[in-house]
């Protein structure tokens, strides 16, 4: 059988490339040789924010008297907590395969390979059988960087991601290499369950790549939560259980904890595509056109594999495109990368979208900012919190260029910010846009 379409990585882009195809009646082969849903359902995004609900609702427990409800021995089961983890992973892995089995795809547990390609057929095997397709969609996602730093390959002190979250108890305490998304949200789990956490940054700032007017927020409560952060702090080396660091500015300094997680980026999986021979590459993944086409006439590469942005939703609308132009469809669709949303889940949380100062340098604009208690709900519950939003507006043009927020539940009503730098809306237009009350979404209103 030669189907339409094979699909390498069972992801967030592959199993949504599936979907939509089947859909549209083509037959589909999918190839994953671990669980479907990839990295974000099982060893990512879906664990991760599972393992902070439950540190949150503990965290919460504690600081219940500022609420005037009081709880008393307030405590936690942690291998409770990664059982839960578990069960839910299980569960949306099995909505998964469901779905995909009731859109009647083929799904291939098992790593496939490349073996040739022409511009209309590509030949793989997987598990010692062959498979042909009119088209070929890598989504074969990233895995953890392990930077060369000493002491770091072969220590058992040492966790990545994956690692952490497979863990069935607390370390007793906690250095984190990097003050990424990553690095960042793992702090909030150890720190909301009291476990002592050490964070080092290489560049001056954490989480570099945000709104820094926001961070600081974020930074000013975790130091003085208790949380060490380390900016303009390079690691050097590992010897077991302890890290040496040296500051931009003194003397190299040694640290000691039970683990070390080293959280410093990903890397695209690039393995058995060895026979797509031409295939262009830029210096992050594999080359591909606002189509999500690479340059060999039948192959599209989608997700973490394009080294585009890292996102899950990034790779679910990626692939939605590639396959609308596999099927021809018009009008022909793009992805607004000017206007993804972002998370950081740490405790405020941290929702952006669009361009920050730094990108916008070249373009005129006015910055509003305004306290997150301008909302009455953000007040009521968010005790003692003062929170920020931020808003970038093209002063030519009158649209909004960018908005960046620090405070709970920010990350459930970004999408309202997305759609208007998605559609370009000016202020104008933007105020007509009507906020149900009282609502923390009630920001975007007040601040325009």
């Amino acid at each position: 059988m030669k189907y339409f379409l094979a699909i390498i990585g069972g992801g967030p882009a592959g199993y949504t490339a599936a979907e939509k195809a089947s859909k549209q009646g083509k037959s589909v082969v999918i190839f994953e040789q671990n669980a479907l849903g990839g990295t974000c359902l099982n060893v990512g995004c879906i664990p991760t924010k599972t393992l902070l609900y439950s540190a949150k609702q503990y965290y919460n427990a504690l600081h219940a008297d500022k609420y005037g409800v009081k709880a008393e021995g307030v405590q936690f089961d942690y291998a409770k907590i990664a059982q839960r983890k578990n069960k839910v992973v299980r569960k949306l892995v099995a909505g998964i395969k469901q779905k995909l089995n009731n859109d009647c795809c083929t799904v291939v547990p098992a790593a496939a390979k490349v073996l040739s390609r022409t511009d209309d057929t590509v030949v793989l095997e997987a598990a010692g059988q062959q498979y042909e397709a009119e088209n070929l969609l890598v989504c074969t996602g990233s895995s953890n960087f392990v930077p060369p730093i000493p002491g770091v390959q072969d220590n058992p002190a040492v966790w990545d991601s994956t690692s952490a979250l497979a863990a069935t108890e607390l370390p007793a305490s906690m250095i984190i290499v990097g003050g990424g998304v990553i690095g960042m949200e793992f702090a909030t789990l150890y720190h909301e369950l009291g476990v002592p956490v050490t964070v080092i940054e290489a560049m001056p700032v954490i989480l570099p790549n945000l709104d820094q007017d926001v961070v600081k927020v974020l930074r000013d409560k975790y130091e003085k939560a208790g949380i060490r952060i380390l900016t303009d702090t390079k690691v050097m080396s590992l010897n077991g259980n302890q890290v040496t660091a040296q500051p931009a500015e003194g003397e190299a300094i040694t640290l000691e904890a039970e683990h070390i997680l080293i959280s410093v980026g990903r890397r695209p999986n690039l393995d058995g595509l060895e026979a797509l021979e031409g295939l262009e590459f830029t210096r992050k993944g594999i080359q591909v056109d606002d189509s999500m086409r690479t340059n060999l006439p039948n192959v599209y590469a989608a997700g973490d594999i394009t080294g585009k942005i890292m996102l899950a939703h990034v790779a679910s609308r990626q692939a939605e495109v590639a396959v609308s132009r596999m099927l021809k469809q018009i009008p022909v669709q793009r992805i607004a990368y000017n206007a993804i949303p972002s998370v950081v889940y740490t405790n405020p949380e941290i929702a952006s979208v669009g361009l920050t100062e730094k990108e916008a340098e070249d373009i005129p604009h006015e910055v509003r900012t305004m306290p997150m208690t301008f909302s009455g709900r953000f007040v009521a519950e968010n005790e003692g919190e003062t929170g920020l939003c931020k808003m970038l507006v093209d002063t030519k043009h009158r649209t909004v260029l960018g908005v960046h927020m620090i405070g709970n539940p920010c990350s459930e009503f970004v999408a309202a910010a997305s759609f208007a730098v998605r559609m370009g809306y000016t202020i104008e237009e933007f105020e007509q846009v009507v906020f149900p009350h009282p609502t923390v979404s009630e920001i975007l209103k007040e601040i325009l």
